[in-house]
This record gives structure tokens, C-alpha cells and sequence, in this order.
């Protein structure tokens, strides 16, 4: 069914890979490129006439230089980012992590289900309702009651506190 595209994939993948690298200077990148560039060529496959190479190369030219036009107009530049960060600062976030997962996890199951659709999940209200089946007035409350226990939490204070220090 895929008429040849498994093989081609199988012998052109490493070729592939390094022409990405050239282009991006970045492994990961370049496999995003070739991944992103298979899967458009895919569906295109059945229409391809001749050598593929051509049209999966100008598949991840363009693809690069659509994502280097996006990272140029408001992303900050992989090069401009510190290389390592400081590993006091990771110990200091990890700990922030765990005094908040370890709150969030005290929470009534109801509570730390609204707060976690809401806040790392991204719902509405409404569609907090929906999900754990009760009206959206009543996710607005247990929403609240958990944002206090949290506020009242003294190792939550504490990291809000401090990160507000650093």
C-alpha cells in the first residue's frame, strides 16, 4: 500500500538526517525536519513522479525556513540561552515543585481535579463542569476553597514568598 515509501524511508533516512543537520546545526531539529518532511512527502507519495529526493529536500528547506522565520520574529535564539543553568537554582525549583505537587496532592480529589483542569490543563469553568459532572457555579466554589488551602499551605507561602525574593 505505502508503494515503496517504507524503503525509501529505510535507505534515504540518514541522508536525510544529515542534510537537515546542515541546515539547522542541531540533531534534534534536523530530526524534526526530516520527521515533519516524511510525513507531508506521505501523503503526497502516490503523486511523486520520479526521484522523491527533490521534493523531500524542498519539503524541509521550507519547513526549516518557515520555522527559522517564526523563531526570528519573536523566539528567543537557542544560542542565546545559558548552556547549563545553575544547579542551585534546579534544587530550589525542584523543591518548589514538591512542596506544591505535595499541597496540591492534600487537596480533596474534587479540588485538586478542578484545580489541575483549570490551571495546568487549561479548561473553562464550563468545561470543568462537564467533565467532573456538576454546574459551573460549583466548580467556581471548590476552585476557591482549594486556592485558599493553598494560599494557607505554610510550604506553599514559603515558596511564593521566597520566589518572589529571587
Amino acid at each position: 500500500m505505502d508503494d515503496g515509501f517504507a524503503e525509501y524511508v529505510a535507505h534515504r533516512h540518514a541522508r536525510l538526517c544529515r542534510m537537515a543537520y546542515l541546515l539547522c546545526r542541531d540533531w534534534g531539529a534536523a530530526e524534526d525536519l526530516v520527521q515533519t518532511a516524511l510525513a507531508r512527502a506521505w501523503l503526497a507519495w502516490r503523486r511523486i513522479e520520479g526521484d522523491p529526493d527533490p521534493y523531500v529536500y524542498r519539503i524541509i528547506v521550507n519547513t526549516h525556513a518557515s520555522w527559522w522565520r517564526r523563531r526570528w520574529r519573536g523566539e528567543v535564539p537557542a544560542e542565546s540561552l545559558p548552556e547549563t543553568a545553575d544547579p542551585r537554582d534546579r534544587a530550589a525549583e525542584a523543591d518548589d515543585q514538591a512542596a506544591l505537587w505535595g499541597a496540591i496532592g492534600a487537596l480533596s480529589p474534587r479540588q485538586r481535579a478542578v484545580v489541575v483542569l483549570h490551571y495546568f490543563e487549561g479548561h473553562t469553568l464550563t468545561q470543568i463542569a462537564g467533565i467532573v459532572g456538576c454546574s459551573p457555579g460549583a466548580v467556581k466554589s471548590q476552585l476557591n476553597r482549594a486556592l485558599n488551602k493553598l494560599r494557607i499551605d505554610p510550604d506553599v507561602r514559603s515558596v511564593h514568598v521566597e520566589g518572589a525574593r529571587r
